[in-house]
């Protein structure tokens, strides 16, 4: 059997209608879990999304620059595979560009870029 593809999300805390809507979508077949998140610029407000969605406190990160960091450093068996990005439109294609440089697939929310 294969192993389930692992997704890590930026935003869609526990206020935004958007981020339930995109963890649901990505579970209905199966194929991929959550493993990780910076669901919120808050990062008490990130903490209390993750205890909701049972994720380990280690998994939970302060910011996108620090989740694609500490992601890259885990093993590849344990990392994420790719980001699902459920931010404002602002900061679609500044997360999208770091998580491409960090070597982690995207998938992000529409616009891509306001500009």
């Amino acid at each position: 059997m294969r192993r389930k593809l692992r997704m890590g999300m930026l935003g869609g805390g526990r206020d935004a209608f958007i981020g339930a809507v995109h963890r649901r979508a990505a579970q209905l077949d199966g194929q991929i879990e959550l493993v990780c998140g910076a669901f919120s610029r808050s990062l008490a407000k990130s903490r209390a999304t993750a205890r909701e969605l049972f994720l380990p406190a280690s998994r939970v990160y302060k910011d996108y620059r620090a989740m694609f960091a500490a992601e890259r450093q885990l093993p590849p068996g344990e990392r994420m595979d790719f980001v699902a990005i459920a931010t404002p439109n602002d900061a679609h294609y500044t997360m999208s560009m770091a998580a491409l440089r960090a070597g982690f697939h995207v998938v992000c929310d529409k616009p891509l870029t306001t500009t």
